[in-house]
């Protein structure tokens, strides 16, 4: 597109039809919306935009290159952090980058996630626990955590999604979305530990340990719809 600008082209059919993805069924309308608006100080700024854009991708492929070189000898430890619910190839990076593949230094996975910030302070006063907050730990590991939290709790039919949806409720989007990286953390120890790639007990996995439990929270519902409810055990 940006050479079509240069080159000094305003013809609403030659620049509509230099959508790409997702803007592609959208040509005839991108037609309309050019016709007659696009004049030659348009061109200029969005030419301007677009050499910019282009910069910042050439410098971006050239810091990847060099972080991939940075990580060869631990790429079979980005690899299996990838396979986790959530974490994408630049996230899987970062954690590896951050956190190491030898979990020897960290006797328990517990330890893991205290060193990382993700455990809450013990706050005690007057033999009463408080909640307090949990310490500091690495920057870039924490948005590294971030991204992966909020991707796995979009993922269909994943324990990661399941958990978040059944905290929300009763503690918040941020708390919730906190115990989410806290089992993301627990995982990558046990996967560095054993070497075993991550499984995703499903999103039913809450149903499964306690049916009984899960029974009678929908009961309780139906009940709060007016409904009467009685149970009859399905035949083997």
């Amino acid at each position: 597109m940006l050479d079509a600008l240069v080159a000094g082209t305003t013809d609403p059919a030659v620049l509509a039809e230099l959508a790409q993805g997702k803007l592609r069924p959208k040509i005839p309308q991108l037609r309309e919306a050019l016709a007659g608006r696009f004049e030659a100080h348009h061109r200029l700024v969005i030419g301007a935009i677009l050499a910019h854009l282009d910069f910042l991708d050439e410098h971006i492929n050239s810091l990847s290159a060099a972080i991939e070189e940075q990580l060869g000898p631990f790429e079979a430890g980005v690899q299996l952090a990838c396979t986790m619910t959530g974490v994408a190839r630049r996230t899987g990076e970062v954690m590896v980058a951050e956190i190491g593949t030898d979990m020897r230094r960290f006797p328990t996975a517990g330890h893991l996630a205290s060193w990382a910030g993700r455990c809450p302070a013990n706050n005690r006063s007057a033999g009463k626990h408080r909640r307090g907050s949990a310490r500091k730990g690495c920057k870039w590991l924490g948005i590294a955590l971030e991204e992966a939290a909020l991707a796995a709790i979009r993922a269909k039919d994943s324990y990661l999604a399941a958990q978040y949806r059944r905290l929300k409720p009763r503690l918040g989007h941020g708390r919730a979305l906190g115990a989410v990286k806290h089992s993301t953390l627990i995982a990558y120890w046990h996967m560095f530990t054993t070497g075993q790639t991550y499984t995703d007990l499903g999103g039913d996995s809450f149903t499964r340990r306690d049916p009984e439990r899960a029974t009678k929270r929908l009961i309780a519902q139906l009940e709060r719809l007016r409904h009467h409810v009685t149970l009859e055990k399905a035949a083997a």
